[in-house]
């Protein structure tokens, strides 16, 4: 601890002649040899003796004060003799403002910037006044607050005091900083120190492991919940009676590892779940089903999708010859417990859901599973499936007598996920559309138009009861609007070749131009509308299933091939759906590298599309028929749609 004896103040009491009280020496002297220089003490050794600072004026006039003006401390003092002036001193009151306008209607009440009534020490006993002997005062011990808190012996806390401010307001010792460790700092910065320290309690540190599982069922698990809930997993888990778990927990380590900056763990969690895939000591059952299966979405959207077929085969063969697509396989392996019963079934209803989304958005499998004959028991509602509360199931066949046998039931969610794929795998069955009035479009036409009409109210937009967010019919819908483009856009009249570089997700397929807008270009536009409108949902859309990339994608195919016609009356609403969907790319980019490959293919093709109108719009004859209200509506709105996709290029370009 080191102290300090900076100069000792003057006196600012007035004397009897009206001039301030100073030494007996002339004003701005000191007054001894002790004054004119601050020793300290460091562990006890004196410190360097310093020369004395610049004489200093203890107080100005009032007619010097007011007029900011130097003094030179005499009575009267020189600049007062010279205007003839009456020179006055009083006492400083440096840092007291007064009181406030209305203190004289309230007396007894006080204000923040009123000085508070003095009733402490003197001046002589007050350890923080200038030139005061250094006073030492015991630390505050924590057990005088809390008996039960022992702490040992402390010692005590020096305080020492602040030196003078010139009138510049500057320490007087110049030569040293407030900051320097030699000399003394500001009240502000003055530390108290002790002996010994308050007890800290370090909180635990997660691995990046447990963060990657907690991240897989925050992010990932409400898109695809075939996976056991948290709870009961942890509970199998450490019961330690079910080695199969291991093989999902590195599966689920993986996808977790996703979501977050893992870095090169990403590729050694990946490595690490194949491996004990593909273990000889792993028994094949539905737990390898599960690991596999979330491996298969993992690299499907990080643009590894020919690994991902290939696991694909693996899981589906896997599958069959363990009979999970026969109705006992659930009480057979689920031991009794329902909520694992209910996990068997997700895993063959989302491996059949997954089957379907791959092959209608890559366009290179058939939807194996759709052909395979099963007899599972439908899913419940997830929120019984979070808490356990599992009713007795039903089954396909219900559902698809509901109508006809008179019982008015409402099915679960994933039931209509499920209905909404399989009506993709008809789509898929169906043979090749050769002309726009093929009866086969009307038999497609009528599936969807019956998923739709027959919703009961419920599940009519994808809110559940409590207003949330219902992913499984957000899944259900985006499938049937994606169904509906691909039902009806090759026998539309948007020509599809400005957009043929768009193709992450699946091939380019040509659809010829026509002079007007046919139904299926009025089908096409409509749901490509639909999804752009499904990104507005107030959730992160990164927790949404990747598969989300493929649908936004295929609308903004859509998008842009209307918006490289001449002329379009609502290209306002266009360019706002357009920058929804590339908004939604650039968030999933984020997670899933396909996203962002299909983000710059889309941005790539509305700027080729933008630049070809710029360079029509050169030419008179492209103007012809258009009033001068088109033509700047049409300029404004394309200037629009480029600066916005600049801005957001712009934004991404500079993110970490």
């Amino acid at each position: 601890m080191e102290t300090f004896s900076p100069e000792a103040p003057h006196s600012s009491a007035a004397s009897t002649n009206g001039s301030p009280a100073v030494s007996s020496d002339s004003p701005g002297t000191a007054t001894s040899s002790s004054s004119n220089a601050f020793s300290a003490t460091i562990d006890g050794r004196p410190s360097q003796q310093h020369p004395a600072p610049p004489p200093s004026v203890p107080a100005a006039c009032l007619a010097c004060r007011g007029k900011h003006l130097k003094c030179d401390g005499n009575t009267p003092c020189s600049r007062c003799t010279s205007s003839a002036t009456e020179c006055i001193y009083v006492a400083s009151r440096r840092g007291y403002k007064g009181p406030r306008r209305n203190a004289a209607q309230n007396p007894n009440k006080r204000h923040a910037s009123s000085s508070p009534p003095y009733s402490g020490p003197t001046v002589e006993s007050c350890p923080m006044m200038l030139g005061h002997t250094p006073v030492s005062i015991p630390a505050p011990s924590l057990s005088a607050f809390n008996p039960a808190i022992v702490l040992p012996e402390q010692s005590p806390v020096s305080y020492a005091p602040t030196p003078a401010l010139n009138h510049a307001g500057l320490y007087r010792n110049s030569f040293a900083s407030p900051l320097d460790p030699n000399t003394m700092a500001p009240p502000s910065t003055m530390a108290l120190t002790t002996s010994s320290a308050i007890p800290h309690v370090q909180p635990p540190v997660t691995t990046l492991a447990e963060r990657c599982f907690d991240a897989f069922y925050h992010y990932f698990h409400a898109a695809h919940p075939f996976v056991l809930p948290k709870e009961y997993f942890l509970r199998l888990l450490k019961e330690g009676n079910t080695p199969g778990l291991n093989v999902v927990m590195a599966a689920i380590r993986y996808i977790g590892s996703l979501f977050l900056d893992a870095g090169p763990a990403k590729a050694t969690y990946l490595e690490e779940a194949i491996r004990q895939c593909y273990l000889p000591t792993t028994t094949k059952d539905g737990f390898l089903i599960q690991a596999l299966l979330l491996i298969i979405i993992g690299l499907d959207g990080s643009c590894q999708q020919e690994k991902a077929r290939e696991l694909l085969a693996d899981c589906e063969r896997f599958a069959i010859e363990i009979d999970l697509n026969k109705r006992q396989f659930a009480s057979l392996h689920g031991h009794g417990n329902p909520v694992v019963e209910e996990s068997w079934r997700r895993t063959w209803w989302d491996l059949f859901v997954c089957d379907g989304m791959i092959a209608g958005v890559h366009r290179i499998t058939n939807f194996l599973l759709f052909d395979i004959q099963n007899d599972v028991g439908l899913p419940c509602e997830e929120q019984q499936y979070l808490t356990g509360r599992i009713p007795p199931p039903a089954y396909m066949e219900d559902f698809d007598d509901q109508l006809f046998s008179g019982e008015d039931r409402e099915f679960s969610s994933f039931t209509y996920r499920i209905a909404a794929i399989r009506n993709l795998g008809r789509m898929m069955r169906m043979p090749q559309i050769m002309y726009p009035g093929d009866d086969t479009i009307s038999r497609i036409e009528a599936l969807l138009t019956n998923w739709r009409l027959h919703l009961p109210e419920s599940k009519r937009d994808d809110l559940n009861k409590n207003c949330k967010l219902d992913e499984m019919m957000f899944q259900a819908h985006f499938i049937t609007h994606a169904c509906t483009i691909m039902l009806h856009q090759p026998l539309s009249q948007l020509d599809s070749s400005p957009v043929q570089a768009v193709n992450s997700c699946a091939p380019h397929r040509p659809v010829p131009s026509g002079d007007n807008f046919n139904a299926h270009t009025r089908h096409t536009i409509t749901a490509a509308c639909e999804i752009s409108k499904m990104v507005t949902q107030a959730v992160p859309i990164i927790q949404h299933t990747h598969f989300f990339t493929c649908v936004v994608t295929l609308s903004s195919i859509v998008h842009l091939s209307k918006w490289a016609l001449y002329f379009i009356e609502d290209e306002e609403d266009l360019r706002q759906q357009i920058r929804l969907n590339i908004g939604a790319l650039n968030k999933l980019s984020k997670v899933w590298k396909a996203a962002n490959t299909a983000w710059g293919q889309v941005k790539g093709v509305a700027q080729e599309i933008y630049r070809e109108k710029k360079a029509h719009q050169i030419s008179p004859a492209f103007w012809v028929g258009f009033t001068q209200e088109q033509m700047i509506s049409s300029i404004q709105a394309d200037e629009g749609i480029m600066s916005e996709f600049n801005s957001m290029l712009t934004q991404v370009t500079q993110a970490p």
